[in-house]
């Protein structure tokens, strides 16, 4: 059984208007479903990737209320409690410095 549905949408890949013969018809062509499939997996490896670098980029150690009042109190400190108390990575301290 067959359907007489005629649909006027726009193609999510190249935005132009079409007319779809099924409801769930999303692109114009095939080529057009081809490019939207390869650009959507594309799309999911690179938020993957920056969701990587923004775990590394977290700081792995988290510190509690007392040993940042500690810290706090020094008059100098080590790299890695000036990192900590900037919440940045000790090479970014290097860096500034």
């Amino acid at each position: 059984m067959s359907s007489n549905l005629r649909v006027v949408k726009i193609c999510v890949f190249c935005k132009n208007e079409f007319v779809a013969r099924k409801t769930t018809s999303k692109t114009c062509s095939d080529r057009c479903a081809s490019r939207f499939y390869k650009e959507k997996l594309r799309n999911g490896k690179v938020a993957a990737e920056e969701l990587k670098t923004e775990i590394q980029r977290r700081p792995k150690a988290f510190i509690n209320i007392q040993e940042l009042t500690v810290i706090q109190n020094k008059d100098n400190l080590t790299l890695k409690e000036a990192a900590l108390l900037l919440n940045v990575s000790p090479l970014t301290v290097r860096r500034w410095h």
